[in-house]
């Protein structure tokens, strides 16, 4: 289901002074489901506790004329685990979708996918983090207790049944879902699937509505990887490829060109 718990944002945002930070705290304080700002010009951090998605607290930053680049994620209690997933298929799709325990019972998804149709998409943990064929060797839906598929409210369902995700007519979906089921511990290292129609949620009496929902073929997919929660990322050059948080930050989210291509080396 949609989630209205807060979670802690941890942002590095471009600032030099004071003004600079009171352009940005104006730019969120006050905002429906922005629940407190703290910022420290010095180390350039911007911490948001809000029950916005990710993505809408990012363009209230970016809205001040200021870069700003997400480097964790937390909730009120000690860490649990959290991990984020990068979305590419062979067409447009991409996105970026982040897990966070917020407990022992509750996870928190919170994601932005762009490219896809308007309307609503099946999103499901699969079993396997395999991307040699693209989202085809994913394998099936995460399943660990052998149920029947479902929605994420039913108790009989896979574990990777996460019901659906609404496109607008731009081809943007920004999402937070709360999640029983789920736990960060469990899917890391496997992998997140966005598919072209709609999940029946088990309800649509076909002969797959079952087993996937029938929600057509897999358009784009990620592997789930462990990311940083607050206070933990303190990159400032990337050590795999060298460049800067802010030169990375300006790379598409995923897919080509996400990663700089290597020139041949002359013999």
């Amino acid at each position: 289901m949609d989630s209205l718990r807060s979670a802690k944002l941890e942002f590095a945002v471009q600032m030099t002074c004071e003004s600079c930070a009171n352009q940005v705290r104006d730019a969120l304080e006050g905002k429906p489901g922005v629940q407190s700002v703290s910022i420290d010009v010095r180390t350039e951090q911007v911490l948001v506790e809000s029950t916005l998605t990710t993505a809408e607290v990012h363009a209230l930053i970016e809205s001040t004329g200021r870069r700003a680049v997400l480097k964790g994620i937390g909730g009120s209690e000690p860490d649990l685990g959290s991990a984020v997933a990068m979305l590419s298929g062979a067409g447009s799709v991409q996105g970026v979708v982040r897990f966070l325990q917020l407990s022992e019972e509750r996870c928190l998804i919170d994601g932005t996918l762009d490219g896809l149709a308007p309307g609503p998409h099946g999103l499901h943990v699969h079993t396997l983090g395999d991307l040699t064929s693209d989202c085809l060797s994913c394998g099936d839906h995460y399943n660990p207790y052998g149920k029947p598929h479902g929605g994420p409210e039913d108790s009989e369902r896979h574990v990777g049944d996460l019901g659906n995700v609404v496109v607008g007519p731009d081809g943007r979906a920004s999402f937070r879902l709360d999640d029983r089921q789920i736990k960060v511990w469990d899917v890391i290292g496997r992998s997140l699937v966005v598919d072209a129609g709609e999940d029946d949620l088990g309800c649509g009496g076909h002969a797959l509505s079952r087993e996937t929902g029938n929600s057509g073929e897999r358009l784009a997919c990620g592997i789930i990887a462990r990311s940083a929660g607050l206070f933990q990322n303190a990159k400032q050059i990337c050590a795999c490829d060298g460049v800067t948080l802010w030169e990375e930050r300006d790379r598409p989210i995923a897919g080509k060109g996400r990663r700089m291509e290597t020139p041949p080396a002359h013999l």
